[in-house]
């Protein structure tokens, strides 16, 4: 065969240690190849730790068949076929491009592929379908597998869990203790976006290694593993045999407020402002904070909160928030403040963990009954269906019991006033939203009376607090 132009494609489904050993084998093999062959190599494609199979993209291939196309390459090596396909679909496609071009194609360990003649093309398709055969029967045995992993109780493997060792069930103690932090803060209101920022702050990195983000906070407080439970497929089967990072409590309230759907979990900039999307305007509308110009006299811009639907009121922020905190403060400090976190803990999560137990002990119970014949089919569905509601009924009331006060630390503080400014905007949020309703009222033109020059514009009045309890 004549000298050729040839191009390596490499390419493993899984790097575990993301050092890209497995392309770095085949690339060598490749390249004894192409010197057996007389070939020249001009480009080297990887893709590593991509699945021929899942569907996804594979930047290394899409660039391969787009050289292939241009007849910038006239000769591909690959370890093995199944390296290059496991679709049919995509096999097609590259014979399309290789036959209209005449570009051969070897690999290491299947020889070469006649992609020019009917019996090659065969030889071609015959392999794709073998691969595409081991691959869906590796991923049923792998299904298999795990669904009697999770049955036992064992862990089904993968990445470490943050907060476990390499081995799944052997606890890391300061991880641990994030997850647990993390998951209090949760329950007080903080957002995830402020807990990723201060893991990040501390030096704390993910299991893998990486900078914290918002969706990595929520997987890992959101795994049922946390709690000692065992999930498969997003639904808790049994106990597991690890222990328990977090109380199942917390864990089943963090996975209540976190799931809830008018929680916003996206802001499109850091808040820098306590009322932002939270005090309300007279017209019943939300405020936004914004900037204007003091006065025409080119002075630096203040924050204030507006009306969202229109110029109905304009309030400096500032002053705004400090009347609020002002007020706030001041309730706290009361001697009836404790009553406020009793209403927050008033629920008995004790009796409705022993009723989930009897609820569960009941589905056991209807298995059994349907094992032995004494109930049908259609019975044991029935059954199970009424009873699974009771139980997802008792278990959102331990999610809600659970997810805690906003209030924790802040009632009974030896200063309030100083535990309330120290609080993360979040935490503060979540105690106006818990206590109030904060609406800004119209007022009349001009500066109210008895006003001086360099005193505020800004009238108390102006701002309606109403207590969401009697207080």
């Amino acid at each position: 065969m004549s000298k050729r132009a040839a191009a390596i494609y490499c390419r493993i489904s899984k790097d575990r240690i993301g050092a890209s050993l497995g392309v770095d084998r085949q690339e060598a093999d490749c390249r004894e190849l192409a010197a057996a062959l007389g070939w020249s190599i001009v480009i080297i494609y990887r893709d590593n730790d991509l699945s021929a199979y899942s569907g996804k993209p594979r930047p290394g291939y899409l660039a391969l068949l787009d050289q292939i196309r241009r007849g910038q390459v006239d000769a591909v090596i690959a370890w093995h076929t199944d390296r290059l396909h496991r679709s049919p679909v995509e096999l097609e496609e590259y014979i399309a491009a290789c036959d209209r071009r005449d570009v051969p194609t070897h690999t290491v360990k299947a020889g070469p592929l006649d992609l020019s003649s009917p019996s090659g093309r065969m030889v071609a398709r015959s392999l794709g379908v073998f691969a595409r055969y081991e691959v869906e029967h590796m991923i049923e045995r792998q299904q298999r597998a795990k669904l009697q992993a999770a049955t036992e109780g064992r862990w089904k493997g993968g990445r470490r869990p943050y907060g476990y060792d390499d081995d799944g069930v052997t606890v890391r103690p300061a991880e641990a203790a994030e997850v647990l932090r993390a998951s209090e803060a949760v329950l007080t209101g903080t957002s995830l976006r402020s807990i990723a920022a201060d893991m990040n702050k501390r030096g704390l990195v993910t299991s893998t290694g990486g900078a914290w983000r918002q969706d990595s906070v929520r997987r890992v407080l959101m795994r049922a593993r946390n709690a000692g439970l065992m999930d498969h497929r997003g639904e808790v089967i049994g106990r597991a045999n690890w222990p328990a990072i977090v109380p199942e409590d917390v864990w089943r309230g963090v996975v209540a407020v976190l799931g809830d759907p008018s929680r916003r979990t996206q802001v499109g900039s850091v808040l820098r402002w306590m009322g932002t999307g939270l005090y309300r305007c007279y017209c019943g509308a939300l405020v936004r904070s914004t900037s204007t110009a003091r006065t025409a006299s080119r002075k630096p811009l203040r924050p204030v909160y507006a009306c969202i639907e229109g110029k109905h009121t304009v309030r400096t922020a500032e002053e705004v928030d400090r009347l609020v905190s002002d007020v706030i403060i001041a309730r706290l400090e009361r001697p009836d403040a404790a009553d406020l976190l009793a209403q927050d803990t008033s629920v008995d999560t004790a009796a409705l963990h022993v009723q989930g137990q009897a609820l569960r002990a009941r589905l056991d119970e209807l298995a059994s009954l349907y094992a032995a014949g004494t109930i049908t089919g259609s019975q044991l569905q029935i059954g199970t269906a009424s009873v699974r509601r009771q139980l997802d009924g008792v278990d959102a009331q331990i999610a809600e019991a659970s997810r805690g006060s906003v209030l924790t630390g802040v009632v009974g503080a030896t200063d309030v006033a100083a535990t309330w400014n120290a609080l993360h905007l979040d935490r503060k949020r979540a105690i106006i939203s818990r206590l109030m309703t904060v609406t800004l009222l119209l007022t009349g033109k001009g500066r109210p009376a008895g006003w001086r020059p360099g005193e505020s514009y800004f009238n108390p009045e102006s701002v309606q607090i109403t207590w969401k309890e009697p207080h």
